[in-house]
Formats: C-alpha cells, structure tokens, sequence
C-alpha cells in the first residue's frame, strides 16, 4: 500500500482563542505554530489535508497546513454568529449555522470546499419547553442537501431537509427547498458514514429516512441499543470507521468508553479508552485515531485495535487549556 504523508494536528484551544499544530512524527509533543483566533468553534480538513477549514462566530475561514493565509468564505448578512459547522463526508461541502439568540432564528449556509456558496436559507424556531436534557441542534450534508435536527416544542426532535432546487424548479433564484419540520425520536448527534447519514439516539445509532428521521426499525447493531450522544466518522487506513460515545456527565458513570465501528464486524470495539469529557475525534489516513479532551490529545492506532485490541496509546499533548476542536491535517514538507 502507499505510504501516506505524516500526520499534522490542528487544535482549538483556550476555548477557543488560539489554533495552534502538532506533528505526530516528532519527539518533541507541543503546541506549534499557535496564532490568536477570535471566538473560534469548530475546525474541518479541506484538500486533502493541505487546509484547514476554522469556523468563528463571525464567518469561515481557509487556511493553509501551517495555520496561515487566511481566505474568508463569503460573508453572510446581517452579521452571523456561528455556532457550528458540519462536513461531509466527501469533503467536499461544509454546512454552517448560525444563531445569534437562543431559540431565535436559524440561518443555514451551504458551502462548496472551494468557498463558494451553495446556498443559503433562514429558520423560524419554535422554542421547546424547558425541560432537563433537551436534545441538541446538531448538522448533517451529503452533496447539496443540508440536515437539522433541533429540539422539539413537545419533546424529542424535529427535522428540517433542505435542499437545492432542481434545474426544472420553475423558481430558479438561488434560494433551496425548506422541507416541513419533521417530528423525530431525541437525535442526539449526526455523522455522514458512507453513502448515509447516522444519528445518535436513545436507543442506539440509526440512520436517517430520506425523510431526514431516524429509521425506527433499524439500528447498528454493532453499537447495540443504549443510548449515544457523540458520533464522529472518517476515513482511516482502507476502512470507514465510526467512533461512538456516551456523554459521561449525562450518564453519572464518571467515565464513558470510546468505541469503534469499521462498518462490518458485529460488535463495536469497546475499549479503545474511557473518557470523562470527550470533546473531538479525528481519523487520520494513517489508520490512527485522535482523541481531544479539554487538556490531553492521545493517538490511538485502530489498525491494531481493531486487529489484536492493542491501541497503543501515545499522548501527544498533556497540558491544553479547555482544548474545543480537532482535525487532521497533512505535515508540511
């Protein structure tokens, strides 16, 4: 098999006010590189691993693998306030919010990898009632359909399709098809894996309808029928993999396993590592995994896990400060 090129880290941190870089190959496991960002929240690989996409409250951003040269997506009006960024997983489209007041409109954007617009539309939100442990907003795309699920104003999850219009759409003026609000089971977090997209639910992961809900009749039988709250999917070595998680303060065990999915096997690997607070997961080309909690990052090696349930563990970075996103990157020549 072809060798592929190191491996590069990019990591928010400071809660999200510095974007700094590790590389996995070298002795010397720090920070570099950092630059100050403003109100940074989310970060995806675009390229090929050669840029970086670094998602602010104010707009997205390219850069390149050394966390430089800025390039702006094009701007939304009025000012956004994004809240979070969701790829697929072709890497080829990336699908941003924003919502500058709570239960206050939704403005989704769809952008091509290479900056342009797609498309863009605004949501009215009908406010849920307050209640403990109300599902969250969360993203899904794959090609130029974009996927909300947001908490439900009766309880659970509703979710709203939106997609570009057809070119025999007699209404041709940029703007995509609003679905109608569809009344889903509590979606806790949704992945692109493969040709679907999967959703973390109270009884297990599903995936979605053409409706955009989750599939009631089928679950990944690999992960069971216990409720997940984190799903992350990625290309890793030769195989697809998804990772799983339960959110440990949610379910007072004080640490949750991370477990991981190639797509075939019966059974989730249960035991790459427990986590009391999981923030990110990245898959590498490489065949490693890449965990982020708000002070460590560890690497995992999935192709030995998977094989003989030895994930060599490899702390890269022991002394973050409230660390918030990951993704891989390709190490500069």
């Amino acid at each position: 098999m072809e060798r592929q090129p190191g491996t590069r880290l990019a990591v928010l941190n400071a809660g999200g006010t510095s974007l700094g870089y590790v590389n996995t190959g070298e002795v010397s496991r720090e920070l570099r590189g950092t630059v100050a960002v403003e109100d940074g929240v989310d970060l995806a690989t675009l390229n090929g691993g050669r840029a970086v996409a670094l998602t602010l409250r104010k707009g997205l951003q390219q850069r390149d693998v050394n966390l430089q040269n800025p390039q702006d997506f094009p701007a939304l009006t009025p000012t956004p306030c994004l809240v979070q960024t969701a790829q697929s997983a072709a890497r080829d489209r990336l699908l941003t919010l924003s919502q500058c007041v709570e239960n206050g409109p939704q403005t989704l954007a769809l952008y091509n990898a290479d900056r342009s617009l797609v498309w863009t539309t605004t949501l009215s939100v009908t406010p849920p009632i307050p209640s403990t442990d109300i599902p969250p907003t969360r993203l899904a795309v794959r090609g130029d359909t974009g996927i909300i699920a947001r908490a439900a104003l009766g309880g659970g999850s509703e979710v709203v399709v939106v997609s570009r219009r057809l070119q025999t759409d007699p209404v041709q003026d940029g703007t995509p098809l609003v679905g109608t609000p569809q009344p889903s089971a509590a979606i806790r977090d949704l992945a692109p894996f493969g040709d679907l997209i999967y959703a973390a639910t109270d009884s297990g992961v599903r995936p979605l309808l053409t409706t955009g809900v989750p599939d009631a009749q089928t679950a990944v039988a690999a992960f069971g029928n216990a409720r997940v709250d984190r799903l992350w999917a990625g290309l890793s070595g030769t195989r697809t993999l998804l990772a799983a998680w339960r959110d440990a303060a949610l379910s007072g065990n004080g640490t949750e396993p991370l477990r991981l999915w190639d797509g075939t096997r019966t059974t989730a690997a249960p035991d790459v590592a427990q986590f009391a607070n999981l923030r990110d997961v990245t898959l590498d080309l490489n065949g490693n995994l890449y965990a982020l909690t708000p002070t460590t990052l560890t690497g995992y090696d999935t192709v030995l896990g998977l094989n003989q349930s030895t994930w060599s563990p490899a702390l890269l970075l022991g002394n973050l400060n409230d660390a918030r996103a990951l993704t891989w990157l390709v190490s500069a020549p």
